[in-house]
């Protein structure tokens, strides 16, 4: 329901109507606001469209226990957009339900805004008011744009260190920030002692259960500085592995080592926690185990996001040691990554597609990668490599179609790349796009000896580091696209200097990075 200005700051915390999303039943009338200050867990933004985008809170005055700290009816919530901080050019406002049966939080999917411009918003309920938030809207589909600021994330367990990452990119000027996946860590963790007394809540334990995801999610969202990255740009997310459980497939549990009666309740439970806690339009809400993630966002004539899921409905992988030849099985052709809905959405988008650079966002890495120690082919059968059939079917679309300036934004594997994407397996062969990938925000990488040892024989690896922590931040124009990899000198420290180590270069019409 959408109010006056005036009538949102006079009716404080009163129940001013009631947005009831469609298919489900009505609920009672709201309760009284808490009585505890709420919005612990700040605020965030994120799927910008070019008249709105979707606001996102959750009242949860005591974050760790099973439901917030609140009572088990809804709550009326109030929100506000302006166009200044100080929110004097109120120019949306209105009222939503907290509904008690998603962890009390909001969706408000904001509409009537201009293109292309910056807002500020803020909740409240009875005398609590929210700390404000800061977003942009998408620019008109085909309006011809000029540059693009985009910054990309994934992989930041809280146990592995601090967040400087966040606080970082919180004081930079995104128009919109991708969140790759794993946003949370579902396993059990050691405590810290480095990593300052906010992180008390540690050690972790492993989590399986809906009330044991959602304050694993609040456990995360309690950091200042990944509050502050919210707060900062709209983001556009896509959950991977360990929002369920570490290198899930499909209906399966990790690595096919569950069956779906028992794997699909638990992934119901890690879906709906991971909507409860972040800014998705409804269409993304979860149903049982099922939830949408692949979608695309424009803009302008500029660029077009094609955000993938590649999690949900891929084939389990094969069976054996993480690095291994290419067997008969593996190459079996009927084994997916996407699901044939899916691959087909994305090849659709990207024939339809009149951007001037196309972005294929996803969780696991394109790009052909050899890790043998010796004479024999090794890949790694969690991604695109250990699925030749799906991988091939994308690399020949992009060679034989050719849309303009494809890029492959990936995360996962807790090392920043920069890669040809090559048509086959051979480095030799033509280069069909360019994958970039930030460092994980916080997750160690175990396995650096082995990547290191085989980038000689990876001439397709322009860069490879996966010693330290941090994120990629891309300046996009009509002519180029700009990549820098970031690193925080002291992962322990949440104050840490960030700076920039590599610089890459993408020409229009010309596949490949170069160094800047």
């Amino acid at each position: 329901m959408e109010l006056t200005r005036r009538s949102v700051l006079q009716l404080g915390g009163a129940a001013a109507g009631v947005a009831v999303l469609p298919g489900l039943a009505p609920t009672p009338a709201a309760a009284a606001p808490p009585r505890v200050y709420p919005f612990t867990l700040g605020v965030a933004s994120g799927d910008p469209a070019p008249d709105g985008v979707v606001l996102w809170t959750r009242l949860a005055p005591d974050p760790l226990v099973e439901d917030g700290g609140m009572p088990p009816e809804d709550v009326q919530v109030l929100w506000q957009v302006a166009t200044d901080e100080a929110f004097t050019e109120v120019v949306r406002a209105g009222s939503a339900r907290a509904e008690a049966a998603w962890a009390h939080s909001v969706h408000v999917e904001v509409e009537g805004l201009l293109p292309d411009r910056v807002y500020f918003y803020r909740f409240r309920t009875g005398s609590h008011l929210s700390p404000p938030g800061r977003t942009r809207t998408a620019p008109t589909p085909g309006a011809a744009l000029a540059s693009l600021s985009l910054a990309v994330v994934s992989c930041q367990s809280i146990t592995a260190g601090r967040f400087a990452t966040y606080g970082h990119l919180a004081r930079a000027d995104h128009d919109l920030v991708l969140h790759l996946g794993d946003y949370i860590y579902e396993g059990r963790g050691p405590a810290n002692p480095a990593a300052g007394p906010d992180r008390r809540h540690l050690p972790f334990t492993t989590v399986s259960t809906l009330p044991q995801y959602r304050i694993r999610h609040a456990q995360y969202r309690l950091d200042p500085d990944l509050q502050a990255a919210h707060a900062s740009a709209p983001f556009l997310c896509v959950p991977d592995d360990h929002e369920v459980v570490n290198n899930m497939a499909g209906d399966y549990g990790a690595n096919g080592n569950s069956t779906p009666a028992a794997f699909l309740p638990r992934r119901a439970a890690g879906y709906r926690a991971y909507y409860e806690h972040l800014p998705l339009r409804r269409t993304s809400r979860p149903s049982g185990p099922h939830m949408r993630h692949h979608r695309r966002l424009s803009y302008g004539d500029l660029a077009e996001i094609s955000l993938l899921d590649t999690r949900q409905y891929r084939s389990p992988q094969i069976d054996g040691p993480a690095f291994q030849p290419l067997t008969s099985e593996a190459k079996d052709p009927s084994r997916t990554m996407l699901g044939n809905e899916q691959q087909q959405w994305l090849f659709d988008g990207l024939a339809a597609s009149s951007a001037r650079w196309n972005v294929i966002a996803q969780q696991v890495y394109l790009a052909a990668i050899d890790m043998r120690a010796g004479e024999v082919d090794a890949y790694n059968t969690d991604k695109w490599d250990g699925y030749p059939a799906a991988r091939s079917q994308l690399t020949e679309f992009l060679h034989e179609n050719q849309p303009r300036n494809p890029v492959v934004l990936s995360g996962d594997v807790h090392a920043a790349m920069v890669n040809d994407v090559t048509l086959g397996h051979d480095p030799a062969t033509a280069v069909v796009a360019t994958e970039l990938m930030g460092s994980s925000v916080s997750s160690a990488k175990g396995n650096n000896d082995l990547f290191e040892a085989a980038m000689p024989h990876n001439p397709q690896v322009r860069y490879y580091n996966g010693r330290e922590r941090g994120y990629l931040s891309c300046d996009v124009s009509r002519d180029r696209w700009t990549a820098d990899l970031w690193f925080v000198d002291d992962i322990l420290d949440a104050g840490s200097t960030v700076r920039r180590a590599a610089s890459y270069v993408v020409e229009d019409g010309r596949p490949g990075a170069q160094p800047a």
